[in-house]
């Protein structure tokens, strides 16, 4: 890509801030060399690199790549077997610092070193090929210190010798010590003090008492009054620490040695870690960039179209900028962009030509999502920084010159950039070369974007195929730019109406109307009419959306409500269905269980307190069934039936129940009679019945005679005599009415109850109540061999 593209479109700004977010020095050498390539399976691969590490950032924050030195010279070194220096290896055990780390990011969350890689994206491999060489960088930490200090356990001669040193120092220094503290030596002394001289203990002595202070010379003072003398009793220690330090000296070069010899083996493996640490730093300032101007991955063609939608100039401030739209290639190959100054024009081509630059070079671009660019092999763009309508005549031979270039280089894959063309020259002329170099381009499938104030290139614009205009809006009445671009409409001047705003005279805008062309005027017309036109539609357009939008989610709310009733529908039905089955289950077990006892106790010839129990059961369990039920029964009339209006053999409908049946036996005073319900005989209140007119009863053993009346014959056997002895009144009456009715329905002649002799109180309330059953004929005292007082012997009507 040519540098001048690059400097015209400030591409380099761009890069000054991809480099400020690599980590590492030679993160921001790759930021700095980054420039634009043309090849498209390369772009996507950079492109996608970006975007994964976008998404591992906005997942799990930023990676920093702090640590990172430039060990490819320590490494060639190793190569030659030299020995690094405690600084070199420090810096390598930085690096495998960030090389745990940065490997440990890209991990699973689990913390398992060892485990795979949790993404399987593109950078999982570069994550991968990692080597921290945990055990070489632990060795380096024990050993060294820092760059001026090893550390004693370095190795066992280091801290021997080092201890030995300590001891040869404390030595030397209590015999200085003591000879300092000598009341003999206190007057010869300068100061009361132990110095250093060329790495030897000395003490200053006064130059009078030379010859009498027994040792070496090392120094003497500037005035020569002081000499600094080494003791004869320390001479030795002191040669002794002298030799301490060099074996000291020795051992440390023995150990970074060993320290470089064992680095030197895994150098293939540290060779592969500052190269991929750089190009992670690389990537992940390319997606730092892309979070910071919120960009997006674009769409990429090989076929010259570009569709930037919502496109931000990355260089504008992201409170002020205005989002554009920009399409070419598709349906045109050259765009006429007009309209007047700080319109936004020049940002315009500069937005696409930056683009375009970005996105070739991987970096994402501050648009909306499905932004398209086109793989151009150069971008060329003549685009000045002066917008003064007055330009020199070099102004434009610079211009010019810059031109002729790019039409001798542009070709069908190329993106070329004018900026005011043929500015600067007389109008006439200048819109004459304009529009043949637009011409010239447009015939070679030249992808082309230029600006102009020309009205002859917005009538070329028009009345060209492949040729579009476009314009930057500009709002009349604040004689402010909106900076939106509009495709397909050209730009008005609005000359007239800003100098009317600004104050000039009216006569002074109708003199000036007047002398404009009637072409002109009536083109100027036309493009007005336009922009009216364009603004109604456009807010015809956006209540549409808006309408549509609001229609839209009425469809989605609707949708979800049927979707929640189709829901609730079917587990109420399932529910119901469920409950229904279970209803009909129990009421099946119960009825069987029922009839098994029934025949029990029929067989065991006669009915008692078992079978009125186990009625009882039957009535409440069918009460408390009959809340279950989603279907009731048959509604209890409002009309309550009089007692007078029930005769033996009536057909009844109980409601609580909702079954139908036979009157058995009249209502009692309280309104409690018999009613027969198939096999099943129960007490029922007259208000819980409801007359009804049924022709047919259909059941078991159920007849209907000529007059209506229905005969009912007991299929179970009916012992011929009941015994009521041991029982209360109340409980011998209650068990004597349902025998009789029984007895009575089964077509008994005759039967037998028993009650015992006793004080007699039974057996008249026995008599008494047989007095009062209507179906009873007549009733005696039992004979001799029959039971005598102790049994009634009853006779019933036929």
């Amino acid at each position: 890509m040519n540098e001048k593209a690059l400097k015209t479109l400030e591409y380099n700004k761009i890069i000054e801030k991809l480099s400020s977010f690599a980590g590492s020095g030679l993160g921001k050498a790759l930021c700095n060399s980054l420039l634009p390539v043309s090849d498209i399976e390369e772009i996507k691969k950079a492109q996608r690199e970006t975007s994964d590490a976008l998404s591992r950032i906005l997942r799990k924050g930023s990676l920093g790549f702090y640590g990172v030195h430039d060990i490819r010279a320590s490494l060639k070194r190793l190569e030659v077997d030299s020995s690094l220096s405690a600084q070199e290896l420090l810096h390598l055990s930085s690096v495998l610092d960030a090389t745990a780390r940065i490997r440990a990011y890209g991990l699973k969350d689990s913390g398992d070193s060892d485990s795979t890689l949790k993404e399987t994206d593109s950078l999982e491999e570069m994550f991968r090929s990692l080597e921290p060489l945990t055990l070489l960088n632990n060795e380096i930490k024990r050993c060294i210190i820092s760059e001026e200090e090893i550390a004693d356990d370095a190795s066992p001669a280091l801290k021997s010798i080092r201890r030995s040193l300590k001891l040869t120092n404390d030595k030397i220094h209590d015999q200085l010590n003591s000879i300092v503290n000598s009341s003999g030596s206190k007057t010869m002394l300068q100061e009361n003090i132990v110095t250093m001289r060329n790495g030897r203990y000395c003490i200053p002595i006064k130059q009078e008492y030379r010859s009498q202070f027994p040792g070496m010379i090392h120094d003497q003072s500037s005035s020569g009054s002081t000499i600094f003398v080494e003791p004869m009793a320390v001479v030795k220690l002191n040669n002794d620490l002298r030799e301490l330090e060099i074996k000291e000296q020795q051992e440390i070069e023995r150990i970074l040695e060993a320290l470089s010899e064992q680095a030197g083996q895994h150098s293939e493996k540290l060779y592969n870690n500052i190269k991929v640490l750089p190009e992670l730093d690389f990537i992940f300032a390319k997606a730092t960039l892309s979070k910071q101007m919120k960009g997006i991955e674009p769409l990429f063609n090989d076929k010259g179209i570009v569709n930037i939608k919502k496109g931000r100039h990355p260089l504008i401030d992201a409170k002020k900028v205005v989002p554009i739209d920009i399409t070419l290639g598709k349906d045109f190959n050259l765009l006429v962009i007009t309209g007047p100054n700080t319109g936004g024009k020049t940002v315009s081509l500069k937005t696409v030509g930056l683009f375009t630059l970005l996105g070739q070079s991987g970096l994402h671009i501050p648009a909306f999502d499905g932004s398209e660019l086109a793989v151009f092999e150069e971008v060329y763009a003549d685009i000045g920084d002066e917008q003064s309508i007055e330009q020199s005549l070099s102004t434009f031979s610079s211009h010019m010159t810059n031109t002729v270039s790019i039409l001798e280089k542009a070709n069908y894959q190329s993106l070329v950039l004018f900026d005011e063309l043929g500015a600067g020259t007389d109008p006439t002329e200048g819109a004459a070369l304009a529009m043949a170099i637009l011409n010239y381009l447009h015939k070679r499938h030249v992808r082309t974007m230029a600006t102009t104030h020309y009205s002859e290139l917005k009538v070329y614009a028009l009345t060209t195929e492949g040729v579009s205009n476009a314009s930057c809006e500009f709002d009349v009445e604040t004689l402010r730019p909106t900076y939106r671009l509009l495709i397909g409409i050209p730009g008005k001047s609005n000359a007239f109406a800003i100098s009317s705003k600004l104050g000039l005279p009216s006569h002074i805008i109708e003199d000036a109307q007047n002398l404009i062309g009637v072409q002109e005027k009536s083109f100027e017309d036309v493009i007005s009419d336009l922009e009216k036109n364009r603004l109604e539609i456009e807010r015809e357009k956006e209540e549409i959306a808006a309408l549509r939008e609001q229609a839209k989610n009425l469809q989605v709310k609707l949708e979800q409500q049927n979707d929640k009733l189709a829901s609730a529908k079917d587990r109420i039905m399932a529910e119901a269905n469920e409950e229904a089955r279970k209803v009909l289950q129990e009421a099946k077990d119960v009825a069987d269980r029922t009839i098994k006892n029934f025949n029990k106790w029929g067989s065991e010839g006669g009915f008692g307190k078992e079978m009125e129990h186990e009625r009882g059961k039957v009535r409440d369990l069918l009460s408390s069934t009959e809340g279950k039920l989603a279907i009731k029964g048959k509604q209890k009339s409002s009309k309550t039936p009089k007692p007078g209006e029930f005769k033996i053999g009536d057909a009844v409908h109980v409601n609580s129940l909702g079954l139908k049946g036979t009157v058995s036996t009249l209502p009692n005073a309280k309104g409690d009679l018999y009613v027969q319900m198939g096999i099943l005989r129960s007490q029922v209140n007259i208000s819980d019945l409801e007359l009804i007119d049924e022709p047919d009863i259909t059941g078991p053993n159920i007849t209907k005679s000529g007059s209506g009346k229905i005969k009912i014959s007991k299929a179970l056997h009916i012992s011929p005599e009941v015994n009521l002895i041991g029982k209360t009144v109340d409980e011998a009456l209650s068990e004597l009415d349902k025998y009789l009715d029984d007895a009575y329905l089964s077509h008994l002649p005759q039967v037998t109850v028993i009650h015992g002799r006793g004080t007699g109180a039974l057996r008249n309330a026995v008599h008494s109540h047989l007095k009062k059953t209507k179906y009873v004929k007549s009733y005696r005292e039992g004979a001799f061999g029959e039971g005598g007082q102790g049994v009634t012997i009853v006779e019933f009507k036929q």
